[in-house]
C-alpha cells in the first residue's frame, strides 16, 4: 500500500516549518508528502525548498495563485498529483506525532474512512514553539502532562493511544466532527465521489459535504481517535462570511442522496 500525506497551507511558513519537522520524525518513512499551497508567497516556497534539500522523501509542492481561501481546490489539485493507494489529509499547522501516519496506516480498512483528532495549543504556547522552535512532536507524556497542566493545550486524551476495539467502528455513519485536518481515505473511495466539492467557497463545511458523500457512496466511518493526533497551533479565526451559504449546500447535501462532488478533482486529471 502506497501512502500520501497532502497538507495544506497558506502563508504560514514559521508553523508550516514545525509541521515538516514532525513529519521527518515519522517512524514509517515510507509515505509520499505533497504539499497543498493555496496561493502562498516565495517566503513559503524558500521553507519548502529548504525542507527538500535535507529530506530524503519525495515531497511535491502543489501550488495556485491567491484567490481567496479554496482550500478544496488545492487538495484536489494535490490528490490528482499523486497515485498512491491511500491518501492522508492535514494541514501546515497540525504538528503530528511521530507514529501519526504509521497509525493511519495500520487503521486502513477497505470500505472504510478513518477521522483522528487533534489537541489544540494556546496562542502564546504556539507562539512560543515558533519561535524557540520547540520540537514538540518529541515530547513525552509527561512532558505534554505538564503542558496541560500550564494550560498550554487544552487537553491531553488524543494524546492516549488505545488498542483497536469495537469503539473504532462504534459510529459507522457519523460525519460531525470529521475534520480534513486528520483524515484518511482509499483514493479509489475519492475519486470515486470527485475529491472534495469546490462549490463551497470560502472558510467551512467542505470537510463535512466531504465525509457526507463518503457516507452516500457507502464508505463508512472508522475511529483514529487514541491512535492518530496531531498537535494544532493556534491561529485567528477565518473568515466566515460564506458560512451561511456553505451550511445551506451543506443541508441540501444531507437531504438528499448525492455522493459525487459538483466541481471536484475530475478538472484536474
Amino acid at each position: 500500500m502506497k501512502t500520501a500525506v497532502i497538507v495544506t497551507t497558506y502563508n504560514r511558513p514559521d508553523a508550516l516549518t514545525a509541521v515538516l519537522a514532525g513529519y521527518a520524525a515519522q517512524r514509517d518513512a515510507a509515505f509520499e508528502l505533497l504539499i497543498a499551497d493555496d496561493g502562498s508567497s516565495d517566503e513559503t516556497r524558500r521553507a519548502i525548498e529548504a525542507f527538500k534539500a535535507q529530506s530524503d522523501r519525495t515531497v511535491t509542492h502543489v501550488w495556485h495563485e491567491d484567490r481567496g481561501f479554496r482550500a478544496a481546490a488545492i487538495r484536489n489539485r494535490a490528490l490528482a498529483s499523486t497515485h498512491a493507494d491511500y491518501i492522508v489529509f492535514s494541514d501546515g499547522d497540525c504538528v503530528p506525532a511521530p507514529h501519526f501516519v504509521a497509525q493511519h496506516q495500520r487503521l486502513a480498512e477497505a470500505g472504510w474512512f478513518v477521522a483522528g483528532n487533534r489537541a489544540l495549543l494556546s496562542a502564546a504556547f504556539s507562539e512560543r514553539v515558533l519561535r524557540e522552535k520547540l520540537a514538540i512532536h518529541h515530547w513525552s507524556r509527561a512532558t505534554w502532562v505538564a503542558a496541560w497542566i500550564r494550560r498550554d493545550i487544552n487537553r491531553i486524551l488524543p494524546l492516549i493511544t488505545l488498542a483497536d476495539g469495537a469503539f473504532r467502528k462504534s459510529a459507522p455513519q457519523r460525519w460531525q466532527g470529521v475534520k480534513t485536518c486528520n483524515l484518511a481515505a482509499w483514493r479509489s473511495d475519492l475519486m470515486r465521489v470527485n475529491g472534495l466539492d469546490e462549490t463551497y467557497s470560502g472558510w467551512g463545511l467542505e470537510d463535512s459535504d466531504l465525509a457526507i458523500r463518503l457516507l452516500h457512496a457507502g464508505v463508512r466511518h472508522k475511529s483514529g481517535r487514541f491512535a492518530t493526533p496531531v498537535f494544532h497551533l493556534w491561529h485567528a479565526e477565518n473568515d466566515r462570511s460564506r458560512l451561511a451559504e456553505n451550511q445551506r449546500l451543506l443541508d441540501e447535501l444531507i437531504a438528499s442522496t448525492r455522493s459525487v462532488a459538483a466541481l471536484g478533482v475530475s478538472q484536474y486529471l
